[in-house]
């Protein structure tokens, strides 16, 4: 299967043979036109997640995103997929529900489904893997896909949550409510730009006036980071992972020992 062909909305399959497990720590939410418009009538579920959300839906997907507060916090981060007229969020599982009615909070009168689908999973591998696109935040995060919910041999019995996280820290990349916390991040805190998680060429947004006028001013005096465990600040703490011997900070960035920071981490926008 081709990237065209998965970006016009073609689902990846479950492939006998691949390498890559299911990430059960990840569920996928569905936004959809209500079946009751029929063919041909559908609501624009890309316009309306466009007025909610950091990224463009309505180009290449997948994107990373996240839905914020009025004044630009973290409150969820996800993955954004096409699958025809219909887009899938690829989210932490445990915060599923929440985000689904957080989500529906905003539809108003728009004949707009959404809801977590059971019968998806999200797939992941270290390698490239046919039918799968590269991570959009950093080539080195891997490749995933969003697949049948099977019970096949990419089930969750053959997880790779562990070599997905181990592999996402060792990069330096945060994510989920534990790390970017609830209401407590500035988006651009958690590394948006970098990580092509903003778009700033797109329409409004909850939480864009702040986010843009803190990219205009090229001033970002916080971060999160990926830190060695015995390195790690515990008043600035968010998670410690013991098993990994590393620990994800939020620390003002002139605390932050440039050695630590990984390449692709800008800790002087103003002078790029």
């Amino acid at each position: 299967m081709s990237d065209a062909r998965l970006q016009r909305g073609t689902l990846a399959p479950t492939l006998p043979g691949m390498t890559a497990t299911r990430l059960a720590r990840r569920a996928v939410i569905r936004i959809s036109p209500h079946k009751s418009l029929g063919e041909g009538s559908s609501e624009d579920v890309a316009a309306f997640l466009q007025g909610l959300v950091t990224s463009d839906v309505t180009g290449t997907l997948p994107v990373w995103s996240a839905l914020l507060s009025p004044q630009g916090k973290a409150l969820f981060d996800f993955l954004v997929w096409r699958s025809d007229d219909d887009l899938l969020i690829d989210c932490e599982a445990e915060v599923a529900e929440t985000l689904t009615k957080r989500l529906s909070m905003y539809r108003l009168r728009r004949a707009i489904d959404i809801a977590v689908d059971p019968t998806l999973a999200v797939y992941w591998t270290k390698e490239p893997n046919e039918g799968s696109l590269p991570d959009p935040r950093l080539a080195a995060l891997g490749s995933r896909w969003i697949g049948p919910a099977d019970g096949g041999p990419n089930s969750a019995e053959a997880s790779a949550d562990d070599a997905y996280l181990a592999n996402r820290l060792t990069e330096g990349v945060a994510e989920g409510r534990a790390e970017l916390g609830q209401d407590a991040t500035l988006w651009l805190e958690c590394n948006a730009v970098e990580l092509n998680g903003v778009s700033f060429t797109k329409g409004c947004y909850i939480g864009q006036e702040n986010t843009a006028r803190m990219n205009w001013r090229q001033k970002v005096n916080r971060r999160l980071i990926v830190v060695p465990l015995d390195r790690s600040d515990p008043k600035r703490q968010r998670v410690a992972y013991p098993e990994l011997g590393l620990a994800v900070d939020h620390l003002r960035v002139e605390d932050i020992d440039p050695q630590l920071a990984p390449a692709w981490m800008n800790l002087d926008p103003a002078a790029s």
